[in-house]
């Protein structure tokens, strides 16, 4: 199926994004039932995948990058692993900005990143993919959640100008008035707000830059596409993981990270007055409301898209990421691209998608989903 760049995605592409509690997490190598977590901390008893094509698929895989799906990462390897007998894949989820170096210096057959290669970083990959370039495949979609720790505070409303201003050290007590308007009835305390944020270079950092910069502008003067934290003040931790584990053990405290790190931690999520009639919660199938308008910029084989972080839709989460898998069209390494091919071919399958609803992410789109699993056949 083939997507005009110039238009959005269709309205259809929104029902294959509403995420359904009932789906569930694929496990896989056997026949027999088998018990996977789930993001409330339960399980749930799923039967065991059969149709993973290995396709050729041997030895050692290495890749690395974005920590905003290493959980779904983690769970497509799993299952991978499983079914291809001698395949070994390593993720790294040490940043976006980790990642694409990696890539661009040849050291791994694939980066995960939050955000489409700049045009700089595309052509420092020809050196690498010979007779072609890194192209972006969307692979993983959700909301950033704004997570927070704050005793007698469970339903936290805030918005861009706020967390403008929090992030970058204006508002620095819980009670501030701008907190107090947005929550009447909360009894916000007379206590510091410890702010964290990433310490690492991170497509999530850049995808809530540019949501502030486009929804708080006149609160957020720095640079949308700055993958590093661009703000003074507040602390730094290591990773989406970092920034939870920070947040989860630090009363009074704040940051930002992917819906499956703060479900699986257990950690209480910011809604966002949008100017939509109500707060819109971080939910997954708040964000596909928000994706499925998301416009295809990229040309060929590439599939960068576009997203309305200033959206007031109705229930449509603003702040949301789409994680790419970066690889070359052309001029992969021979010894590797079979596993390469198979494990993308699983990943961005109607089985490797459905895997993602448990664990906090949304599955992509159905039409961009369709041509990625096109595209992903022709790399060499």
């Amino acid at each position: 199926m083939k997507l005009s760049r110039k238009n959005g995605l269709r309205a259809s592409a929104i029902g294959a994004l509403v995420v359904s509690g009932a789906l569930v997490l694929s496990a896989c190598g056997s026949d027999n039932n088998t018990e996977t977590p789930t993001k409330d901390g339960g399980t749930k008893t799923s039967a065991a995948a059969s149709d993973i094509d290995c396709a050729g698929a041997k030895g050692q895989l290495l890749a690395a990058g974005s920590s905003a799906q290493k959980n779904a990462m983690d769970l497509w390897v799993k299952n991978f692993q499983a079914a291809c007998e001698g395949v070994e894949i390593n993720y790294q989820g040490i940043g976006s900005g980790g990642g694409i170096t990696k890539f661009n210096q040849g050291q791994v057959a694939f980066a995960g990143s939050d955000s489409a290669l700049k045009d700089e970083e595309v052509a420092e990959s020809q050196k690498i993919c010979k007779g072609g370039k890194g192209v972006n495949l969307p692979m993983v979609g959700g909301p950033i959640a704004i997570g927070y720790k704050l005793e007698g505070v469970d339903n936290l409303v805030l918005d861009a100008s706020t967390i403008a201003k929090i992030f970058d050290n204006k508002i620095t007590k819980w009670n501030d008035p701008a907190i107090a308007k947005l929550n009447p009835g909360a009894k916000l305390p007379d206590s510091t707000i410890q702010a964290f944020h990433r310490s690492d270079e991170s497509g999530t950092t850049q995808n809530l830059g540019k949501y502030l910069s486009t929804a708080a502008a006149a609160d957020w003067k720095h640079d949308p596409k700055s993958k590093s934290w661009p703000a003074q003040g507040g602390q730094a931790a290591n990773g989406s993981s970092g920034v939870a584990t920070a947040v989860k053990d630090a009363e009074g405290s704040i940051g930002y990270f992917e819906l499956s790190y703060a479900t699986s931690n257990k950690i209480s999520t910011v809604s966002i007055a949008t100017g939509a009639a109500a707060p819109v919660a971080a939910t997954s199938e708040n964000a596909s409301k928000a994706i499925a308008a998301a416009k295809v910029k990229g040309t060929g084989n590439d599939v960068a898209l576009s997203l309305d972080y200033a959206t007031k839709a109705e229930g449509a989460y603003p702040i949301v990421l789409v994680t790419y898998e970066i690889a070359c069209d052309k001029g992969n390494k021979a010894e590797t691209l079979p596993t390469l091919k198979a494990f993308l071919n699983y990943t961005v399958s109607e089985e490797g998608q459905k895997v993602l609803a448990d664990a906090g992410y949304a599955p992509l789109p159905a039409e961009i989903a369709a041509k990625v699993r096109a595209i992903v056949p022709t790399l060499s």
